[in-house]
Formats: structure tokens, sequence, C-alpha cells
């Protein structure tokens, strides 16, 4: 059963890739480049195979740490509002080198969640995703953390970009939710404290049991943990919109997935059958 849902996940055509900031860094706060590319060339080759594809990116706070080449995460919130804005050009810069490297055309797009709830901007917002993806044009997705005072603060307990790639999910009527993390899927407990932790296959429905097995935050560059990818998971699946959560060390998994192999975590929608 398994095998034939994963097969399943060959005919989906409307794709969101999540990034974290673990992915695109490394421990030293500096981008990691060589994944960076890859990444550029994975999601390139795939909107030349006919994939319509949204990109949401953590690591814009992460990078202008690196960029300033300051340690540890800083608590001031005028602080992390600044390090956004400088790292956040600096992504952005990256990005557009490396996808053009592809003959690949990128489009910013910041997002608050008042842009999503409030019902005229809303409208505006996807209008938009529609016309860069009709065009063939990827946009590329982050929290306006330099404007956002609730979605900065909350992000240090709640990782606020797991959430909005869901809420992107749903607002491009996306077939899948690819989350890259920096573990190989979704575990019954914390592989990186328990070496006995089994990785869990497929999730057909988030129960109680599910929910114990999440736990922790994020790393000091980043500030997402595994409640807030299952809490993303809950949100897409409840949409109709099958989740993986895999491994982005090799951004080439991307493909693996979409041949259907046994890759990362498949949560399954509700609404589809797979």
């Amino acid at each position: 059963m398994s095998d034939e849902k994963r097969a399943a996940l060959k005919n989906v055509k409307r794709v969101v890739i999540k990034v974290g900031t673990s992915t695109l860094t490394h421990q030293t706060g500096r981008m990691n480049l060589i994944r960076m590319d890859k990444l550029s060339m994975v999601i390139s080759e795939l909107i030349n195979q006919g994939y319509l594809v949204v990109l949401v990116s953590s690591g814009a706070i992460g990078v202008g740490m690196g960029k300033l080449n300051i340690k540890e995460r800083p608590k001031a919130m005028g602080v992390k509002q600044a390090l956004a804005a400088v790292g956040q050009c600096e992504l952005m810069n990256i990005y557009s080198k490396m996808f053009s490297a592809y003959n690949q055309i990128v489009a910013q797009i910041l997002l608050t969640k008042n842009d999503v709830e409030d019902d005229h901007k809303r409208e505006n917002i996807i209008n938009t995703f529609e016309h860069l993806l009709a065009r063939h044009i990827l946009p590329i997705v982050n929290e306006n953390d330099t404007v956002s005072i609730d979605e900065v603060a909350a992000m240090d307990n709640f990782g606020d970009n797991d959430t909005l790639s869901a809420v992107v999910a749903q607002l491009i009527h996306a077939d899948l939710l690819i989350i890259l993390t920096d573990t190989d899927g979704f575990y019954n407990g914390n592989p990186k404290e328990h070496v006995d932790c089994k990785l869990i296959d497929t999730v057909t429905e988030i129960t109680d049991e599910i929910r114990h097995y999440a736990g922790g935050k994020g790393t000091k560059l980043g500030t997402g943990g595994m409640v807030t990818k299952l809490n993303a998971a809950d949100i897409a699946t409840n949409s109709g919109i099958h989740v993986v959560l895999a491994n982005g060390d090799d951004p080439f998994t991307v493909f693996h997935i979409l041949s259907g192999e046994k890759t990362g975590t498949l949560f399954v929608s509700k609404d589809k059958k797979i």
C-alpha cells in the first residue's frame, strides 16, 4: 500500500519546496553554495519538465548573521529585523545568480500573516503567483521579517516558515509540499538524541501518538523544529495536499520523491486518494 501511495506522487504537477536555514548554510553560518547550486539546478530542471514550482526559503536572519559574523542568534527585535534585511538581500542575490546560470528567472515574494488573512490582499497574492507560474518564473517566498514583528517574535519558538510553506501550498492549490530539513524524515523520537529511533515511512493520519513523537527546537541558526513541520503537514494534508519531509543534504532527493521512491516520510492528504 505504501508503494502505491508513493507511486502516485509521479502524477503531481504543482509543487512547493521549502528549505530551512540548516539546508542553506554551514554550521559557521556561511551559505552552503554547493547545496544552493544543486537546489537551483534541480528546481530549474523541474520547471523545464513542466512542473509548476514555488520555493519557500528560510535563512534571511541566519544568512545575515553569517554575513556580519554574528555567532549567536540575537534576542533584540530590532537586531533580528536588521539581520533579516541584510540576509534577505544576500539570499536573493545568490539565488538570482545561481538560477540565472540555468536560464531560470526568479521573483521575490515577501509575505506576512496579515497579507494572507486579508481577502483582498490574498486575492492579489494568488494572482501574482499564477501570473509568475504561467510564465515559468520561480517565485521565492519568505516571511517579511523586517516589518512583521509578530512573525519574527513567533519564529523563536514556532518556525513560521514551515507554516508559511503550507499556507503557500494552499494559495497555489499545490499537489505536493516537500519540506527539506536536516533529518531523513519523521521519526518516532529524536534521532539526534536516541539512536534506536525508527523512521516512519508513511503517515496517513496525524494522531496524538504522532504528535507525541515530534518535539524539540531548531538549530542555533534556524528556528524550526519537528513540531512546526508536523503542524505544516497537518495544515497541508487537511487541504488536500500531500507532504513529504526529507533530508535536504542532497537536493537531488526531490527527483527521487517525484519518481515515487521511498525517500523521507510521506504524509498522505485527507482529500485525495493515493
